[in-house]
């Protein structure tokens, strides 16, 4: 069983494109034609060229290897042109490879991926959702309101999920990290009052800010937020600047959140050192599907617990979900529950009430629907997420529209 073959689908889902303006999902092709699926998540290039990393890596690193190989072929792409340290880029197009070679596996030998992992740690697995605007809201305004934010809130809660996610304190800015408007500080605050107040103790509060402020920043706005007891402060500070994160775990008693943007188990252990005790990785972007069992590993040993994020398509999502069996500190999965998810791939693991059954079907256990696919081709030259080049606007306020394509 050897990798013979690769096909890219950018996928664009309608709008307003919960989950990024598209997604590069991957099918590899064994020689003796079983076939894997995974995902790429949010490149730095534009999809073309992204494409061409993604061809690359598996030319270079990957074709002709059995799929069992993936230490050796992680390996490979973490060594690529003599750097031997992590690549979002290369690494990421591993990552999204990765996964594939797991879903084949679990083909392979008749079993679901996280029989492949370590067996069944969980039967059922929490999950969480970002609070989005419902029909009835403004969707402009949503972003801002913290009474919108706190009816959606508790509209979810009476689904029965049992935490939410919100990031209300932009802006999303090349400019971080910055010092937070003091109005952002202060909608911030009422962000967390209205839905405290919406929700009660039937579910957590998940507090976001994309890596934007400089750790006094952070520690002001932790302040601000810490009466109503959010479970995380996600991404407080820019990834780059982890010695900063102890900054911030000193100063607040809200856990500190991050990983969305690392990559490698290496960036996560630096985490862990400073601080960090919920680790966020993109399976994605990470290093795939093995790297996350070593991150979640690393985490267990230093007291953490796992949360993997998603702002991605059902592909990764699925590698999340199996991983997540297989983990004993495993806290929550992140979900995005779409039509447009739901129809991509059958076989998709849905969440009813809040929480979801581990997958019993082998491999990662989903199916592309390629007429929808190619129906949906991306063919613009926009990134998948995208920061704004304005600083902090310190006069009319910020907003973020919550990762919407738009």
């Amino acid at each position: 069983m050897k990798l013979d073959a690769l096909e890219i689908f950018p996928v664009a889902p309608p709008p307003p494109g919960w989950g990024g303006r598209y997604w590069l999902i991957v099918r590899v092709r064994t020689a003796c034609g079983m076939t894997g699926l995974g995902e790429v998540y949010a490149a730095g290039v534009g999809p073309q060229a992204m494409e061409a990393v993604i061809t690359d890596v598996f030319a270079r690193h990957m074709h002709g290897q059995s799929p069992e190989d993936i230490e050796l072929m992680s390996r490979r792409a973490q060594s690529s042109g003599f750097t031997q340290r992590p690549d979002p880029t290369v690494f990421g197009a591993f990552s999204g490879l990765e996964m594939a070679c797991w879903d084949i596996l679990g083909k392979a030998r008749d079993r679901p991926v996280w029989a492949l992992l370590g067996g069944r740690m969980n039967d059922r697995l929490r999950a969480y959702t970002y609070l989005y605007p419902d029909a009835h809201h403004d969707p402009t305004g949503f972003w801002v309101d913290p009474d919108a934010a706190a009816e959606a809130a508790a509209a979810r809660v009476a689904e029965g999920w049992t935490a939410v996610k919100f990031d209300p304190a932009g802006p999303y800015t090349m400019r971080g990290g910055h010092m937070p408007a003091l109005s952002d500080i202060d909608l911030s605050a009422r962000f967390c009052k209205a839905i405290r107040a919406a929700v009660g103790t039937r579910a957590d509060l998940l507090f976001g800010t994309h890596g934007q402020f400089i750790p006094g920043g952070a520690i002001r706005l932790a302040k601000a937020i810490e009466p109503h007891d959010p479970l995380w402060f996600e991404e407080p500070i820019p990834p780059d600047n982890l010695p900063g994160l102890a900054e911030v775990v000193a100063q607040t008693s809200i856990p500190v959140a991050t990983g969305e943007r690392l990559t490698t188990k290496g960036e996560f252990a630096l985490a862990l050192r400073y601080g960090a005790r919920i680790l966020q990785p993109a399976l994605g972007r990470a290093g795939g599907i093995w790297e996350g069992k070593k991150i979640a590993t690393l985490a267990e040993a230093a007291g953490a617990q796992l949360a993997p994020h998603l702002y991605a398509g059902p592909v990764e999502w699925a590698a999340n979900v199996h991983l997540g069996v297989s983990c004993a500190n495993l806290l929550m999965v992140e979900a995005i529950e779409t039509p447009f998810h739901d129809a991509l791939v059958s076989g998709r693991p849905k969440v009813e009430g809040g929480f979801l059954a581990a997958p019993e079907t082998p491999g990662l256990g989903i199916t592309l629907n390629e007429d929808l696919a190619r129906a949906n081709r991306y063919t613009g030259d926009r990134l998948h997420l995208e920061m704004q080049d304005a600083p902090c606007d310190w006069q009319n306020g910020n907003a973020f529209a919550g990762g919407s394509a738009d």
